[in-house]
């Protein structure tokens, strides 16, 4: 296995950038040699996800406008975590938000990398357990719908491609195999 870095990078010059991202064109020589463009997004925030899960088995979903895909999508509570925070900080900060839970156990179940053919984006998942109810916190920004289903539902909506979510599709099909396995 070669684990070399073939592309050789002649020239690089943001292109934009704002809170959240920065763009970046990088002049480079790719792998066969041949000259050309590659464009990187990098976030400046670490992606956080949290999938609550009580002890009868249900789970919340929160579903929204995104703007990008011009569509509504279904996902777990999911936020930024800036740099220098602690995830889990963050984890329980967006979960308090968008559902009003508090957690007693976080699990990290997952990281992963969001896009990694033209992002450097971090994703980190936490399963949330041993949870209480309090008061929802939306950002201004946030139009929410809050939904409580049985965790085989939202499973099931993951199957049926109604949530589309790349980090919801991850917690939920990593969760249901923590359960079936019998490690949760």
């Amino acid at each position: 296995m070669n684990d070399q870095n073939p592309w050789q990078t002649l020239s690089s010059e943001e292109k934009y950038s704002n809170n959240w991202i920065s763009v970046t064109e990088h002049q480079v020589i790719n792998p066969n040699g041949g000259k050309g463009i590659y464009g990187e997004v990098h976030f400046k925030n670490i992606a956080i996800g949290v999938l609550p899960l009580d002890e009868q088995r249900n789970t919340w979903l929160v579903g929204q406008y995104r703007y990008p895909l011009k569509a509504y999508s279904w996902e777990i509570p999911e936020g930024g975590c800036p740099e220098g925070t602690d995830p889990e900080l963050s984890a329980k900060r967006e979960l308090l938000e968008e559902t009003g839970l508090v957690p007693k156990r976080l699990t990290e179940i997952q990281r992963m990398h969001l896009s990694n053919s033209v992002s450097d984006e971090l994703g980190i998942i936490y399963l949330a357990q041993g949870l209480t109810q309090e008061q929802a916190e939306p950002e201004e920004t946030e139009d929410l719908q809050l939904l409580k289903l049985p965790f085989e539902k939202a499973y099931q909506m993951v199957l049926d491609g109604k949530i589309t979510d790349s980090m919801s599709v991850a917690a939920i099909l990593k969760t249901h195999i923590m359960l079936g396995q019998g490690l949760l």
